[in-house]
């Protein structure tokens, strides 16, 4: 099975999370960044812990984080059924 199903099954969602983060070197410039990964709501431990490597490692001071998040595969549209079609 792929990683990315498995995930999915076991309740992740595609979570997206735009960054913006100031220049190291000219703080008055903002950059922007997209980060994107399959994660747990509400918590986001995949995305906490990628802002907590970019607050410790990255020299770039984060300004704003917008993120969305999506279940790519709901209880509704995901069920067992039992049951055979037979042709001729």
């Amino acid at each position: 099975m792929h990683k990315e199903l498995e995930k999915q099954l076991q309740g992740y969602g595609l979570t997206t999370a735009h960054i913006i983060y100031r220049m190291p070197d000219h703080q008055a410039i903002l950059q922007t960044y997209i980060w994107q990964d399959y994660d747990l709501a509400p918590e986001f431990p995949e995305m906490r812990s990628f802002l907590k490597f970019w607050q410790e490692k990255l020299d770039g001071p984060l300004h704003s984080v917008r993120y969305i998040h999506r279940k790519l595969i709901s209880a509704t549209e995901w069920r067992s059924l039992k049951g055979e079609f037979i042709i001729n």
